[in-house]
């Protein structure tokens, strides 16, 4: 994890833009998939990506590289425009997002990319597999990990019980290689978190099953990576890092809107989504110089 300054800040702005460009690309041209989450989490993956995580584009079987367990996979056109980004597979492969043949389905698929640690698509499933990877990593003994294993999970995903099974698993193993990062961002398909099934408190929840608990602003580069740092650092337990985050991020028109959460941009909806990206892009650059 390479050390915060202004101008790394800068840098993963800029590249979070581009992540959101290339998001609204993708779902135009595939005429379906998931807008809000993909948005809301472009900070937190380019953070990831560019900045936190040990991994290597040209050899994604390294076996010392960390581990990202994407939950909600629903929410992978970020995690596949990120990918591609940072160099494991050119950015115009993007283009065949949900396509027939395509390796980037509207649910991660393991077997078709080699970076791919799940497949995902069944809500809740994730920390379960990540807490199976961690429990595996401390029995293969003879060797010294010091991998980290990254999930990432919607809030609307909470409402699945077999979460707290893992959370109380993981809690009692003391797993202190497991980062979780919740993406707090109040909605799900039919509408906001707290009308539909009431998640708060989160913090005390997962306090309760001795987990280390952070929330952060999760559009902050400086608070993603240093809640990070600070993570990895807990010796004695795993940790979670609520990110409040903000759905449809970058774009006014599609912010805060629980209806964005399930539904892609037509023509004239992308257009504007690009040109207020492109702006924002513009802002980036010259507030910097």
């Amino acid at each position: 994890m390479d050390d915060i300054t202004d101008n790394k800040i800068i840098e993963l702005e800029k590249k979070a833009n581009d992540i959101r460009k290339s998001i609204i690309e993708m779902l135009l041209e595939a005429g379906s998939g998931h807008t809000a989450g993909p948005l809301g989490m472009a900070d937190i993956f380019t953070a990831l990506y560019f900045n936190i995580l040990h991994h290597d584009p040209k050899n994604p079987n390294w076996i010392e590289r960390d581990r990202v367990i994407l939950s909600n996979g629903h929410i992978c056109p970020v995690l596949y425009a990120t990918l591609a980004h940072a160099g494991y597979f050119s950015t115009e492969e993007l283009k065949t997002l949900r396509k027939f043949g395509s390796r980037l389905q509207g649910h991660p698929h393991r077997e078709w990319l080699p970076m791919l640690e799940t497949s995902s698509g069944p809500l809740g499933a994730g920390l379960s597999q990540a807490v199976g990877m961690a429990l595996a990593d401390r029995m293969d003994k003879g060797r010294s990990s010091s991998r980290f294993f990254f999930t990432l999970m919607g809030d609307g995903e909470l409402d699945e019980g077999m979460n707290y099974e893992a959370m109380m698993l993981a809690g009692k193993e003391r797993l202190h290689n497991i980062i979780a990062i919740v993406d707090r961002n109040n909605i799900q398909i039919d509408g906001f978190t707290e009308d539909i099934m009431p998640l708060e408190s989160m913090y005390e929840k997962w306090q309760a099953f001795n987990w280390h608990v952070q929330e952060i602003d999760g559009h902050s580069f400086d608070q993603i990576i240093g809640a990070v740092a600070e993570a990895k650092t807990i010796f004695d337990r795993p940790s979670v890092i609520i990110a409040h985050t903000i759905p449809g991020k970058g774009v006014a028109e599609f912010e805060r809107k629980y209806e964005w959460h399930g539904k892609p941009p037509n023509k004239a909806e992308a257009e504007m989504a690009l040109t207020e990206l492109r702006t924002l892009g513009g802002k980036i650059k010259n507030e910097n110089q």
